[in-house]
């Protein structure tokens, strides 16, 4: 006898990969579903900070520019909702939000920037060539604030309430459309 194995655990090796298979194609279903009937979004990605203040942190301002650094002390008893925009200069999904920024902040919208693991002078070329919709624009360099508050990737945009709790997030360009049906719905409702 040289089968040692007895046939019932031979038979449950064999029957796992098809239960993980199974597993999958059912997460796939429910994705495409949730895609179809608008459920789902592939961009949500949770923060642990909505509905919270943001972590305590003070940026230095990007050097050779004129506008204040950012700190969590400048979050708090808002005169309006402000945006939180974490961007770089060699951020090409960055470039494309940025006339929405311009728009808003003709509109009189503060917008604080955090510039991200970003060279000043390059922050300083990107803003000079394209507009400065910036309030108040704080250096991240190392990026351990952008960490704190959980940022995946620039651009990333949160909105806070005139309590400076954060509200919404934001992973990815602000293209027109999401300024239209979600930006300044929100900017409206916690004016």
């Amino acid at each position: 006898m040289s089968d040692l194995t007895p046939r019932p655990r031979r038979r449950l090796l064999l029957a796992a990969p098809l239960g993980v298979a199974a597993l999958g194609g059912l997460g796939f279903w429910y994705m495409l579903s949730g895609l179809q009937n608008g459920s789902f979004n592939p961009r949500g990605v949770p923060s642990a900070l909505l509905g919270r203040t943001p972590p305590d942190f003070t940026l230095p301002p990007v050097e050779g520019m004129s506008h204040p650094g950012l700190s969590s002390a400048d979050l708090r008893g808002l005169a309006r909702p402000v945006l939180v925009n974490f961007w770089a200069s060699w951020c090409v999904p960055c470039i494309i939000e940025h006339p929405q920024f311009m728009a808003l902040q003709a509109e009189g919208v503060p917008i604080f920037g955090v510039s991200y693991k970003d060279r000043a002078e390059d922050a300083r070329q990107f803003l000079s060539r394209r507009g400065d919709p910036f309030t108040r624009l704080g250096a991240d360099p190392p990026g351990r604030v952008a960490i704190d508050w959980g940022v995946y990737g620039v651009p990333e945009t949160y909105l806070l309430d005139r309590q400076g709790i954060i509200r919404w997030r934001y992973a990815g360009p602000i293209t027109a459309e999401i300024m239209n049906e979600d930006v300044k719905p929100l900017l409206r409702r916690h004016a």
